[in-house]
């Protein structure tokens, strides 16, 4: 179906989105099919269709489990997600009497659409980076970074919290964190299986390669059917990942343009942001929930987002946007004379310096002492 304008390209978005969950979710069920496969083969010498079937069976027998486990994974998450996330990046929670102006801002987007607020974290880095996390109303929270809140002006901050808010609106956000959930199910049970067959074949490769020789035996055929499983599963997992994280950066783009009137803030936001936002302790999971992940792969369909170029460019042609080009960030200023914490002191005693009229800073065995 053909999606025109902004509401229905949300509403297909979402369409094409659950269906791509429903695909990953069965993607665990491949994956139990191939360790079904790989564990007759270990155990049986016998013909390729009989090993298939047997490994069929033993699937009718697992897939109860696997559900229940992988459901289980998700509800664990499903409630501590925001906890681990926190715990990574160092996330703390902000109030309004903390940080005024970021929570007023925040507030009255929320106000004008209607929105129950979400909770407003901090990391305390540098980069420029914003994202936004949970699966309901009561665990949604955008968390931003010290160094975007310092780089930022009002009206472009007030750009990435509606860039924000849109993935809250649009539910790309409870979307991305199942998918993550999920994909996770997979690489863990992937790379157990791995490392399984590797460790059967170092110590019982010699039984096996005698009984293919002997012609007793498919076992060949159905280990090398259920490595490609598995890696064709694994790939299609993380692919279906970034799918789900590209095609919403432009929707969400769009829906801070409807919230702001200002898609040149957030064309201003995205150059300052561009190329500046790898958080260091962050794994790539959470990279690629945030407004710009900057982590690229060999390939462009590996890459999580957009490029900033192509999303600029978009605004500038559908939002009527103009475009600056890349953006220097202005060093700094430094706090003027006789303010801020290391301001000029009376000079006087042993430590001060006469040259600068004022007392250095003391050091310590790890660098300057600040108080």
């Amino acid at each position: 179906m053909a999606a025109f304008g902004l509401y229905t390209h949300i509403q297909s978005n979402r369409r094409r989105s659950v269906a791509l969950l429903i695909g990953l979710f069965f993607l665990v069920y491949v994956l139990v099919y191939a360790g079904a496969l790989l564990a007759e083969a270990w155990s049986v010498s016998a013909p390729l269709d009989y090993l298939a079937r047997a490994a069929w069976y033993d699937f009718l027998i697992a897939a109860p489990w696997a559900t229940v486990g992988t459901v289980l994974w998700i509800f664990i998450a499903y409630h501590f997600h925001q906890s681990i996330i926190d715990a990574v990046t160092g996330g703390e929670d902000v109030s309004r009497a903390e940080e005024p102006q970021l929570y007023n801002l925040l507030e009255n987007l929320c106000i004008s659409r209607g929105m129950t607020m979400p909770k407003l974290k901090i990391v305390d880095d540098h980069a420029l980076n914003a994202f936004s996390t949970g699966m309901n109303e009561r665990q949604y929270a955008i968390t931003v970074t010290r160094g975007l809140q310092h780089a930022l002006d009002d009206k472009e901050m007030e750009a990435v919290l509606g860039h924000e808010l849109t993935h809250i609106r649009n539910g790309d956000v409870r979307l991305m964190v199942i998918a993550v959930v999920i994909a996770g199910v997979i690489s863990f049970f992937g790379e157990l299986v791995f490392r399984l067959f590797f460790q059967q074949a170092y110590w019982g490769g010699g039984r096996r390669s005698r009984d293919e020789r002997e012609g007793r035996g498919g076992a060949g055929a159905a280990i090398l059917i259920a490595l490609a499983l598995i890696v064709v599963a694994w790939l299609l997992s993380v692919v279906i990942r970034f799918a789900l994280s590209r095609q919403r950066e432009y929707l969400a783009d769009a829906g801070a343009v409807e919230l702001t009137k200002n898609p040149d803030a957030m064309i201003r936001a995205l150059r300052k942001i561009e190329g500046r936002g790898e958080l260091p302790r962050a794994t790539s999971a959470i990279m690629e929930m945030c407004v710009d992940n900057p982590r690229e792969d060999f390939s462009d369909i590996f890459a999580t987002h957009p490029s900033i170029d192509d999303r600029v460019a978009a605004l500038v042609q559908y939002a009527g946007g103009h475009d600056p080009g890349p953006l220097a960030l202005r060093a700094p200023e430094p706090a003027p004379e006789g303010e801020g914490e290391e301001a000029a002191a009376p000079f006087g005693g042993p430590w001060a310096s006469r040259e600068l009229g004022r007392a250095p800073p003391q050091r310590g065995p790890w660098g300057p002492w600040r108080r």
